[in-house]
């Protein structure tokens, strides 16, 4: 099911009696959620994704703009008559019903022609357990389960109907992180089985990154970048976009442009074909940078953290906005724990440069 908002925008009203006025929690979202796509909707607190998600299965009333599921305008339809499924944060289980009857629960509203027997509704019931692999768990409550299995439950019962569109609710932020890198898998797993259009909503921009087929990218209720993951990482639009996404954050960097040189502190560390003049800020990502001896970029030697198959430089330079600036380089490398320095060449594609004014992102030629 195609999903369509169309310059949706809410407002609620200003409780700060200083500053009277409207809140603008979305502010002109206009955007195509294909058919059968996993999307998420990805930004800090307060960005509006979760009201975004309100309005797609009509806990909340736009403002103005409109929403569309395929051909048909739902803007003005309650919850229950848009086909959506919704699953919390908080699971919103009914502790004194078992599993079995959590997830038959939506069924037994139904109405007219497509009400289910009993036998119909217990099989439909098994049918989604076993999708969601918790079969083995149809008698027990609740409070009987871990946090991931009461999760499966939740999705279960969103599903049971067969939904036109699946809506997630940051559904891994009550999970361990090992339960939740589990969990997520799962989430993709019944999303390409079902094929049901899936909006995710998630702070965590590893969770988005990884099983979403493009995300939206939020701020302040406005929508600062859509794209595929890998696509949105390489090519931010913006200077936020650029330090939200990634683990270790992109490392800022206070520059200036001469001459098509990017001189950091003075000292010239990239040649950036195209780019003029000016005052910048030179992004530089964790994997962007290169130990040599003679690089360019000298910065303050902190420790050094082995990751595995990588190690972390963890180093400091006045010109960084950063406390700390994490540089991932081969476990190949061998770097003096006692050094006081550490110098780096830089890879040109992961090095992004912004306007120090408007923060937007200025091109030049990286190859």
């Amino acid at each position: 099911m195609k999903v369509v908002l169309q310059n949706l925008t809410k407002k609620f009203p200003n409780r700060n009696k200083k500053e009277p006025g409207e809140v603008i929690a979305v502010n002109d979202f206009t955007f195509e959620i294909p058919d059968g796509k996993l999307i998420g909707l990805l930004g800090p607190s307060g960005c509006g994704k979760s009201t975004t998600l309100n309005l797609i299965c009509g806990l909340q009333k736009p403002t103005s703009g409109k929403i569309f599921f395929g051909d048909d305008d739902v803007t003005g339809l309650p919850p229950e008559n848009r086909g959506v499924g919704l699953v919390f944060q908080n699971y919103a289980l009914y502790p004194h019903l078992t599993v079995r009857q959590n997830i038959v629960f939506p069924l037994e509203n139904l109405k007219g022609k497509d009400k289910l027997t009993k036998e119909q509704m217990n099989e439909k019931a098994l049918e989604i357990a076993k999708l969601v692999q918790i079969d083995h768990l149809m008698d027990r409550k609740p409070s009987e389960l871990s946090g991931g299995q009461q999760q499966r439950v939740a999705i279960a019962r969103a599903l049971v109907k067969m939904p036109r569109v699946l809506l997630l609710d940051e559904p891994l932020s009550n999970l361990d992180a090992r339960l939740r890198l589990q969990t997520r898998e799962e989430i993709k797993r019944i999303q390409k089985e079902t094929g049901i259009t899936t909006v995710f909503v998630t702070h965590d921009q590893d969770e988005a990154m990884s099983i979403s087929d493009m995300i939206v990218v939020m701020k302040d209720g406005v929508v600062q970048q859509i794209g595929q993951p890998q696509e949105v990482y390489d090519n931010p639009v913006n200077l936020f976009v650029a330090k939200f996404l990634g683990t270790p954050p992109i490392g800022v960097y206070h520059g200036t442009v001469s001459g098509e040189k990017l001189l950091i502190d003075g000292t010239c560390v990239l040649d950036v074909p195209g780019a003029p003049d000016g005052e910048v800020y030179a992004a530089i990502r964790p994997e962007g940078y290169i130990l040599r001896d003679d690089g360019p970029l000298c910065c303050r030697m902190s420790n050094v953290e082995v990751m595995g198959r990588d190690i972390s430089i963890v180093s400091t330079h006045p010109a960084c906005e950063n406390t700390a600036i994490r540089s991932i380089i081969s476990a190949e490398n061998r770097v003096a724990d006692d050094a006081e320095t550490v110098r780096f060449a830089l890879k040109p594609a992961k090095v992004y440069l912004f306007d120090r004014t408007t923060e937007a992102r200025i091109p030049f030629a990286a190859d």
